[in-house]
């Protein structure tokens, strides 16, 4: 589909450079499964382990994207191919607080309560999965790039799961202040801080390359420094090549030579230092700035690599959390478009 197919139909009375006149994601004049890029929204934070909040960042990130301009001066006006939200819903949120109550059950004892709730939490974080795999699933399969909007990281599994049966040597590049790699967290099989975990046992990634990962558990270090299929960019490591003289860019291309032609980014919003994210669930210190993050995305999309489809995750419903989550989907979201023009090329 070029960007004049989606054009020439949508946008007859639509000023690209003026206020957005409807609720639609980024205010665009497209709905459904019109354009290349469609984007679920998935409510759910009942495994937070610090803080809870995140649920509601899929709406405060859609009211704050109404104000992002959007001619980008990287990829001009490539929103023309098409970003929509979808309509399909994987996660009500009766069920987000019905979950964080098991969560809190669980927490409390060891007893058959407890047990039970965690084996209830683990059956509806099962099925979440099954619906988030489903919808990628068709996404994929009717042309369209896949992008999931959390909630906690750990939503995100189905999406990665589909996309590694759709592209079999898949890798998947991690933005995150955490490697997600605990076989489980609090008893819970499907946490947040098990993500990747998941993804290395349950699906057939081939390479998982991590950026920016600052608080890490023992056993999940072994992990990374035992397995072919993982490296990772620590934060200090990082610092200290470039306090060492090497340029940035040079450190984006290392990261993105490392990986296979098709990617899927998985972006935890803790990556980035926490001035930019100070309602996440798992703040830490340090992490990357803006421009860090935008040129490992740049690179990779420069790259010719395909981005089949990410996931955003672990953002924070406050304002300004709202406002950078939303201009990082828009930049993640164009980077994927770009990728998928020149895979067509």
């Amino acid at each position: 589909m070029t960007p004049d197919a989606v054009g020439d139909v949508h946008e007859r009375d639509f000023d690209p450079d003026g206020p957005a006149g409807n609720d639609t994601l980024f205010g665009l004049p497209y709905t459904g499964t019109q354009g290349e890029l469609t984007v679920l929204s998935v409510p759910f934070d009942a495994t937070a382990s610090y803080r809870r909040g995140t649920a509601a960042a899929p709406q405060a990130i859609l009211e704050a994207s109404w104000q992002v301009d959007l001619f980008d001066l990287e990829t001009g006006s490539i929103w023309r191919r098409g970003i929509t939200q979808a309509v399909r819903r994987v996660c009500a949120a009766a069920e987000n607080e019905q979950a964080a109550e098991w969560a809190e059950v669980a927490r409390a004892g060891t007893g058959d309560e407890s047990r039970a709730a965690t084996a209830d939490l683990d059956e509806l974080c099962s099925q979440i999965n099954d619906r988030v795999h489903a919808w990628t699933a068709d996404a994929i399969d009717a042309g369209n790039a896949p992008a999931v909007v959390g909630g906690e990281h750990g939503v995100a599994f189905g999406a990665i799961r589909a996309a590694c049966e759709a592209y079999p040597k898949l890798g998947v590049l991690q933005f995150d202040a955490h490697a997600d790699l605990r076989a489980e967290y609090e008893g819970f099989a499907w946490s947040h801080a098990s993500l990747m975990y998941n993804v290395l046992t349950h699906t057939s990634c081939e390479a998982l390359v991590s950026v920016g990962v600052r608080d890490i558990g023992e056993a999940e270090y072994r992990l990374i420094e035992a397995s072919d299929r993982v490296s990772c960019w620590y934060d200090y490591a990082l610092r200290n090549a470039l306090h060492g003289g090497r340029s940035f860019e040079s450190i984006a291309t290392e990261i993105v030579d490392s990986l296979p032609e098709d990617v899927w980014i998985s972006f935890d919003i803790d990556v980035f230092n926490p001035a930019l994210c100070p309602n996440t669930g798992t703040p830490v210190p340090g992490g990357l700035d803006w421009a860090e993050a935008m040129t490992i995305l740049r690179v990779l999309a420069d790259s010719g690599r395909n981005i089949v489809g990410f996931d955003l995750c672990e953002v924070g419903a406050a304002e300004f959390d709202a406002i950078v989550g939303a201009r990082t989907l828009y930049k993640l979201a164009c980077r994927c478009l770009q990728s998928r023009n020149r895979a067509t090329e």
